[in-house]
């Protein structure tokens, strides 16, 4: 590894031991990339100094119902004044830790720029998190600092509220942005000059720790390198995506996840493209999205086009040329109603946070019915059985995938079980025919996945316990034609409490005020007991045939 530029070191002192590490696939014109930059750099300066973009539109937004349009050059003004906001006004150093909140907006959009260019390291954290969640990606990945959507301060507050139970004592410092006091980033950051110089990086320093949940419900912290975030840009976009600089890019999926960090933001600046940043979309507002903005191409999950699916008649959606589905599996009923619809044939992808972003997907001209795709160019994939053993073409087996980007988690014994023997094993079972397609089965562990969501069911079944009315309970992903499954608790209550609607929506909102309210159970059976081994564990598979 090259030497870091990080003053705190605690990001490369907490990577995984040398030998758990994947192996990792370098020799690659696409991601041959120098040992030293900085990410923002290259997707933000190299456009504007290098090819000229600076007054081209960067990003789109809606304010107070005006169409506003961001330029290349505003945009580095803006993520430059709010770099000197945080080493001037904050003092932080580069490798330092930064939790991000907020929707996807241009506020947002500035914030996770300037972070990277000020050589940071990014936590972003979904806008729906409670302050127990916040707390345990704080105290994992010992976040100093924070930027936060000044709506959405409430729960990061508790976890600075010395009295509050999710205090976190090491989060120093909280700045708001998105609003209008006086000490606010936006404020702090127009007496700053536009001019900043980026950190020099390495190419594997850490810029970014993505959690995602396991199914023992502790959070996962993903740590990604610069040269990780120019690699999920340089693959799949280019070879599959294949973006123009005039297209525009839309969708769903919050900046904090990595898939919409690289479809709504990195991307489209990789290809100098733009980018429409609006929050809180439904079915019809995106697609009144794709009208209103001429957008070329969108990224949701597959929930999202089958609800539109019957709404697009009442748009113009002459714009829209490609149309990514991820996050979820694709039902091959809601790709060829989408295809009836629209006349688009969808592009679907699997990923993931420990790989970053798609690693295996097809152009719309190359798709296989009910396969997901084929390896993207870079990655190779293979089936294997419980020993690491390829298994025969078209026989069931555990996804295992190698590439230029790969799973590194801080500080987690559980690195040992997503990577052997040199490859990432995402926990997905799949069929592969004899021309590399991959035919998606089912998660191999106990995650829900629900309209793109992974939830923990242990993590429900936490919330659950801690109303007086439960006694034991268990939580299972069931399937649903709408999400692609849906949150099920099984619930044996106390003596003294009576079963019905009015306690199921009780205990409904119980949770939701618990965790992230789309963890909730959507549906709620109560049982005389739990199905449970001689040993006392719970048997989830009889669950399911209940």
């Amino acid at each position: 590894m090259q030497p870091s530029a990080h003053v705190d070191t605690f990001a490369r002192d907490n990577l995984p031991p040398p030998e758990q590490w994947p192996e990792f696939l370098l020799d690659n014109p696409d991601v041959r990339y120098p040992a030293r930059f900085n990410c923002a750099a290259e997707l933000l300066d190299r456009m504007i100094d290098e090819r000229g973009f600076g007054e081209r539109p960067a990003i789109w937004s809606d304010e107070n119902g005006t169409t506003q349009s961001t330029t290349y050059r505003e945009l580095r003004e803006r993520v430059n004044r709010t770099a000197h906001v945080l080493v001037n006004e904050m003092g932080l150093v580069p490798g330092n830790r930064i939790l991000l909140r907020g929707p996807n907006t241009l506020h947002m959009a500035v914030v996770w720029l300037a972070s990277l260019k000020a050589g940071l390291v990014v936590v972003p954290t979904m806008p729906l998190l409670r302050s127990k969640e916040l707390r345990q990606i704080i105290d994992k990945a010992e976040v100093c600092a924070a930027l936060c959507d000044a709506r959405l301060i409430d729960e990061l507050a508790s976890c600075r509220d010395p009295a509050h139970p999710h205090f976190c004592p090491g989060l120093r410092q909280v700045r708001l942005f998105h609003h209008v006091a006086p000490d606010s980033v936006e404020a702090l950051a127009a007496a700053h000059s536009a001019e900043f110089a980026a950190v020099d990086t390495s190419a594997d320093d850490v810029c970014l720790i993505a959690f995602t949940s396991g199914t023992t419900g502790k959070p996962k912290g993903c740590m990604h390198f610069h040269r990780d975030v120019l690699a999920m840009c340089d693959l799949f976009p280019r070879h599959v995506l294949r973006p123009t600089p005039d297209d525009i890019f839309c969708g769903t999926p919050p900046l904090a996840f990595t898939f919409g960090l690289g479809g709504l933001l990195f991307f489209p600046l990789r290809a100098g493209a733009s980018t429409v940043l609006i929050e809180r979309l439904t079915p019809e507002t995106l697609l009144a999205t794709v009208e209103r903005f001429h957008a070329s191409i969108m990224f949701t999950a597959p929930t999202f086009y089958r609800q539109m699916a019957a709404l697009v008649s009442r748009f113009d959606l002459s714009s829209l040329k490609k149309t990514v589905s991820a996050g979820e599996a694709l039902p091959d009923s809601t790709r060829q109603l989408w295809h009836e619809a629209t006349g688009l044939e969808m592009i679907d992808g699997i990923g993931g946070t420990e790989m970053i972003h798609i690693f295996v997907s097809s152009a719309a001209e190359e798709t296989r019915r009910h396969a997901i795709g084929r390896a993207v160019p870079g990655y190779v994939v293979q089936a294997v059985d419980d020993d690491m053993r390829p298994v025969p073409a078209g026989e069931l087996g555990k996804l295992a995938v190698k590439g230029p980007t790969g799973c590194r988690y801080l500080s987690d014994e559980r690195q040992a079980k997503f990577v052997r023997d040199g490859w990432n094993l995402p926990g997905d079972t799949v069929r592969i025919d004899s021309d590399g397609y991959v035919f998606y089965q089912a998660r191999a562990d106990d995650m829900i996945v629900s309209a793109g969501y992974n939830i923990s069911g242990p993590e429900v079944e936490s919330a659950l316990m801690l109303h007086e009315a439960v006694a034991e309970c268990g939580v299972i992903g069931v399937a649903d034609e709408e999400r692609g499954q849906i949150v099920k608790a099984f619930v044996v209550l106390n003596p003294g409490y009576e079963r019905g609607s009015e306690l199921v929506a009780l205990l409904q909102a119980f949770v939701r005020q618990q965790i992230a309210p789309y963890k909730y159970p959507r549906a709620v059976q109560f049982i005389d007991a739990l199905p449970r081994t001689e040993t006392g564990k719970l048997k989830r598979f009889e669950l399911r045939s209940l």
